[in-house]
């Protein structure tokens, strides 16, 4: 059984796909050390902030459920131009939001329009790739996903305290304003006229019916969801922890932040070069224990009472760097057989991602408790899932594709 080699290089139209797909985790992480000054300015409560992650994170979900049979009915281009355009205004809007409300409405549009780089650069991944080199890929984008988090919180912090806070949505803007036009100017359509589908509302459902029936695909699909939702609770509950709870000052928090991230940047680049000689059904065998492992040693530590700051870390680095060979394998295998609907196969991977990680980050915000608690639980329950749908997909004899089985051919 062989494997295709990897590219020995990161080409310019995967590094615009990763800039659009890095688009939305930027939006998160640029903002989180904000959080105190945002609500002393609008004179809420911290936690009262925190609901603006979650409602991002469901206009993520939302989004790509949207975007999906479009960019398979009209082509992975034009769902991009209004996306990022609306992006824009809706940065625009939290930039001059004066009450939660406000900014909450703008963070969930911001959101519906930050969804369609996502949605469209796994597609686009599908239409070049084969099943090996999209594995590949998406360890490629995994690398944008891992520098977003390291620089944004470290660059939000900067901003906080040069400008303030609405600044911060004036960079989200501008950096849609690039992308747009660098996608027009630079991208290709890779979705061929005659592959275009010309699906209306039912056809639309049916598809995402059909996919949800996929058992194979779904499988794949929370297999790789569930830890990414865990991934989120620890976005959304590592601020809480770090600043408040161990008093690590809030201009430091991006470096802290930042390690983990790194973490991921650096498992996607090994899963990168191991995924061309073990292939990706392997890799993902392999690493579904090291998150549930690790989560459940911080939150054992933490119920024991001797949870210190550095030990949480080093949880925290382990179940983010095993993040890096878990997702991308995951989500090549679920994409390897949907040829045609990969619009909607994408996008399907994209809401479920979304969908758990709006789980995981309301629960952590309305658990409340001055521990680690509620954050570690989080992360032990959804990677457990994980494990025992895997476990279940085997007894059913579902998990059975292998990354050299299928292969689709690879559009020039």
């Amino acid at each position: 059984m062989t494997h295709s080699e990897p590219r020995p290089f990161f080409p310019g139209w995967l590094f615009l796909l990763a800039m659009m797909t890095a688009l939305s985790p930027l939006s998160v992480d640029l903002y989180l050390p904000a959080f105190p000054a945002i609500a002393q300015s609008l004179g809420v409560q911290s936690a009262d902030v925190q609901i603006t992650l979650a409602v991002f994170l469901f206009g993520m979900s939302l989004g790509q459920l949207i975007y999906g049979p479009l960019s398979d009915r009209y082509g992975r281009k034009p769902p991009l131009y209004f996306g990022l355009t609306l992006f824009i205004l809706a940065s625009v809007g939290c930039m001059l939001a004066t009450d939660l409300t406000t900014l909450t409405v703008a963070r969930f549009l911001q959101a519906l329009g930050g969804s369609a780089g996502v949605v469209v650069g796994r597609a686009v991944i599908r239409d070049r790739t084969t099943t090996a080199q999209a594995a590949w890929a998406f360890s490629m984008l995994m690398l944008a996903l891992g520098l977003a988090p390291i620089l944004a919180p470290v660059l939000g912090s900067l901003l906080l305290e040069i400008m303030g806070w609405r600044e911060i949505f004036a960079i989200l803007a501008i950096a849609g304003s690039i992308l747009i036009l660098a996608m027009h100017f630079t991208m290709r359509e890779t979705l061929s006229r005659h592959a275009a589908e010309r699906l209306g509302v039912a056809g639309t459902f049916k598809r995402y019916a059909d996919l949800l029936r996929d058992r194979q695909f779904i499988m794949y699909v929370l297999i790789g969801a569930l830890p990414f939702g865990g991934m989120f609770a620890y976005v959304a509950g590592s601020p809480y922890v770090i600043i408040e709870l161990y008093e690590v000052p809030a201009v430091h928090f991006g470096w802290f932040f930042g390690m983990n991230a790194f973490g991921m940047i650096a498992g996607s680049q090994v899963n990168a070069r191991l995924v061309a000689r073990f292939g990706p059904a392997a890799l993902l065998n392999a690493m579904l224990w090291p998150p549930f492992l690790a989560a459940s040693v911080a939150l054992l530590a933490t119920l024991l009472g001797f949870a210190s700051l550095p030990l949480l870390m080093a949880c925290f680095f382990v179940y983010m760097t095993s993040m890096g060979l878990l997702s991308p394998n995951a989500v090549a295998l679920a994409m390897a057989s949907q040829g045609q609907r990969a619009g909607s196969a994408s996008a399907v991977i994209g809401a479920i991602q979304f969908f758990l990680g709006t789980l995981g980050a309301i629960a952590v915000s309305v658990w409340i408790m001055p521990s680690a608690v509620p954050l570690t639980a989080v992360m032990v329950t959804l990677t457990g899932f994980s494990l025992l749908i895997h476990q279940f997909g085997h007894r059913r004899n579902i998990l059975i594709l292998h990354g050299s089985d299928i292969e689709q051919p690879t559009q020039q």
